[in-house]
This record gives C-alpha cells, structure tokens and sequence, in this order.
C-alpha cells in the first residue's frame, strides 16, 4: 500500500513539474515572440531609404549608369511582413551596391566620387551584417539606414558639383591646355616623345610653363 502511494505521488511531482516546465517554455516563447515582433516594428518604421533622385544630374545619370540605376531601384522596394524578408534584402543591396565600383562614367570617375561610394558600399555591407546576426539589434540597423540616406545625398550633390563646375566658361586658351592634359601626364611617366609637346628637347622652359597653367586649371575645377 505504502509503495502505491509513493509511485502515485511520484507521477503527479513528474505531472506537476512538466507542467511547470511547458508553462515557462511558453512564456519564454511568448517573451521571444513579442521582442521580435517589437524588433520588426522598428526596422520597419525606420527602413525609409532616400531612393528618388535629389537633383537633375542624379535623375539624368539613371540612364547612363545602369550600376546606379539598378542600386536605386532595389533601394525603393521595401521588404514586408518579416524580418527574414529584410536580411535578404540587405543581401541584394550589398551586392547591388558593390556594383557601383564598376563602370562609373567618365565624367564622375574622380577620387571625391570613388570615395563616396566606398563609404556607401561600407555602410551597406554593414547593414547587412548586423541586421543578419542571430540577435539583431534594431536600433543598430537603423541607424544605419540613416547614414547610408545621408551618404546618398553627398554622393548626389557631389555629382551635380561636377556637372555644374563642367559649365563655368574656360579662360582664352584654357581648352588647349586642357588637350595638353594627358601629354603633359604622359612625359611625367617617362615618355617625352610625343609631337607638338612643349616639353621635348629644344624648347627649355615651356614645359615648366605649360605645367604652371595646368596647375592653376586644375585647381580652379577643384
């Protein structure tokens, strides 16, 4: 009789103590549902990328950069309903953005543009590491949204600086200076013999010169 009454008394502590357990797995995982509700919130409130064109030389550049169109593009489609959707997303924009190293055209290959897209290419890469971690920390990743926009606007303006510096009216004589440009280069990297350049033997001085003009044009486009 006495072995009975233990072995019942054992089954309900065993019934009692799993109840307990898959009570707290339940709070637990109520716990972690909520907080990861309250995560998506924020990403999702603070996920506003400045993904239209500020200025008419970022509009006019969508159709001679497809690398820029294409970033842009991907930055106006917002992930919905998880946070799973916004970990791809940043995948694709680290890709997308990496893209904006190659082809970048003539006139906005300069080193004040190429810095500018490694500091965004930095930004997005960093978005998406942290929006991918196992404990992803919202107010990280939108801070970062943040940064990048206003990367995207100095990138912009940068720009429409060059466009609009490419419009002052050059100076008498200034547009030949500017086809000696890449002679003048070239005799500075050891090849002097090109024709009708001011520097080859025989003209002392006029290298020196032309070179003064060069300096002075240049740091009027700076």
């Amino acid at each position: 009789m006495n072995n009975k009454l233990t072995l019942l008394f054992l089954v309900l502590l065993m019934q009692f103590s799993c109840k307990n357990d898959n009570d707290e797995r339940i709070a637990d995982n109520l716990r972690d549902t909520k907080k990861k509700e309250l995560i998506f919130a924020t990403i999702n409130k603070g996920w506003v990328f400045f993904d239209k064109p500020i200025n008419t030389t970022s509009e006019a550049t969508l159709a001679t950069w497809p690398e820029w169109r294409a970033f842009m593009d991907e930055l106006a489609i917002k992930p919905k309903k998880t946070i799973t959707a916004f970990q791809k997303k940043a995948k694709t924009l680290s890709t997308k953005v990496m893209a904006l190293n190659t082809n970048i055209p003539y006139q906005f290959d300069t080193p004040q543009i190429r810095s500018r897209i490694a500091t965004l290419i930095t930004q997005v890469r960093m978005l998406d590491l942290y929006i991918n971690l196992d404990k992803v920390s919202d107010k990280k990743v939108t801070t970062l949204v943040s940064e990048i926009n206003l990367e995207l606007v100095s990138l912009q303006r940068q720009m429409d600086k060059i466009v609009e510096k490419s419009k002052i009216p050059m100076e008498a004589g200034e547009s030949e200076l500017l086809m000696m440009m890449d002679t003048t280069r070239a005799i500075q990297s050891g090849n002097p013999a090109i024709p009708g350049n001011p520097a080859i033997p025989g003209n002392p001085g006029g290298a020196t010169s032309q070179q003064q003009q060069l300096k002075q044009h240049e740091s009027r486009i700076e």
